[in-house]
Order: C-alpha cells, then structure tokens, then sequence
C-alpha cells in the first residue's frame, strides 16, 4: 500500500522452521517463473532451540538461509544474471565456528551472543563458497555488514541489558534506510561481478577477519550445513 506498487506479494516464511522453508520454496517454485535476486536479510539474537533441534540464532541467520539459498539455486540459474545477498554483521570477527557442534548453543554465559557472532561467521564463509561453486555462470553473490541499524533485533536481550543499549541506539546505530545502502548496492549497483563472494561494508568491498578468508573452512561448512539441512551433494531434497 505504501509503494502503490501492486506487484508486492507477501509469502510465509519462517527460518526457524525447515520444513516451513521447504514449503515456502516449493510454492515459490510454483507460482514464480523468475527470480533474478535473492537477498537473505532475516536476522535474530535471541537464544532457544527450534523445532529442528538447532540453536534458534544459527538456524534463523544461517542454516535456513543456506537450505532456501540452495532450494532456489536452480532457478537463480535459469533467471540469470541474479544475485545473491547475505546480509551478515561485522560481529563475524568475534565468530567460533566448533564443526563438530555446529548448530548447538556455545558454551559460556554469553552463549547468545556468540551464537549471534558464530552465525555472521557462518554468512560471510556461505557467500565465499558460494561464490567458488557459481564460478563460470552468471549468478554472483556478496556477503554484507550494514552497520550498526536501530531495528528490533535486540528485543530479545535481557531486561537488565536493554537500558545500556538504548543510549547507544540512539546516538550510534543507523536507521533502517541507512543500514539498506549496502545490501541494496550490492543488489543493484552494476559492474561489481568480478567481486562475486567479497565482504562488503559501506557500499564497497572490505577484508573480513581471518577466519572468514579461510577457503577450507568454507568448504567445511558448506558441507557440514548441507547435513544438517537433509541436503545431498546436488543441494536438492532427498527423496522422500
């Protein structure tokens, strides 16, 4: 209503839910001969586990980006050129991705936070590894820190927490059409191709921590998250 735009269609969709992820893909699937951008851009912090078992943080910013992202890709390569966006955080630098328990809470008191920080970690490898297997088509995609952006994704923070992050809210994080710059740069902004997998901040590419450049984790944890998911080696459902 609000655009006048009436080509704007909502459809379910929840990340904590694997199955509802597969639901949404099979009725985008159906109904939409097209998708040239595909912007994964949903992000939460709080802690809790899912119906599927996973820490509620890792599945809704990473595992479930990664199933729709791979339930998509077909259709990414018949509408090409298309893009991918993920929107991760430059919470990734406090990222410790543990494999062999990957999609559990952390250990520690601070086991949201770090879960928050592990599934940034989690975009930024997605977007590089994605990025080496789409080599030679015409899909790209880019990894995203849009800043510090004054939405709701705190409002699962602890009571005692929320009256320090308040002032801070208010006096250093952007708004939420500031913080949509760079995701929508990297949606739109032509010529940025040979960049494809780059960790972009303020509407050009920057160097992500370490751990983010590290090819082998990469691969590790693309082949990790398709086990959690139920996806074979082609990136599509097992047969039921």
């Amino acid at each position: 209503q609000e655009t006048g735009n009436p080509e704007v269609r909502f459809m379910q969709l929840d990340l904590a839910s694997l199955r509802s992820v597969r639901a949404f893909a099979s009725a985008f699937l159906r109904q939409e001969p097209h998708l040239h951008l595909l912007i994964n851009n949903a992000g939460v912090s709080a802690g809790g586990t899912t119906e599927d078992g996973f820490s509620r943080c890792f599945q809704v910013n990473h595992l479930g980006h990664f199933l729709l992202t791979q339930l998509l890709l077909e259709r990414l390569h018949h509408s090409a050129p298309s893009r991918v966006v993920i929107v991760a955080s430059s919470a990734h630098r406090a990222g410790r991705l543990r494999l062999p328990a990957l999609g559990r809470p952390p250990p520690g008191p601070f086991s949201a936070f770090q879960d928050y920080c592990d599934s940034k970690l989690a975009n930024v490898l997605h977007a590089r590894e994605l990025a080496t297997r789409l080599q030679g088509t015409q899909v790209t995609c880019y990894a995203v820190h849009p800043g510090f952006v004054d939405t709701e994704l705190f409002r699962h923070a602890p009571l005692w927490l929320k009256p320090l992050l308040l002032p801070l809210v208010r006096l250093f994080f952007r708004s939420a059409a500031e913080g949509a710059r760079t995701p929508l740069h990297c949606a739109v902004q032509e010529g940025i191709e040979p960049l494809s997998g780059r960790y972009f901040a303020d509407c050009r590419p920057q160097e992500p921590w370490p751990p983010a450049r590290d090819d082998r984790l990469a691969q590790a944890l693309w082949e990790a998250s398709e086990r959690l998911v139920g996806l074979g080696d082609t990136g599509r459902d097992p047969p039921p």
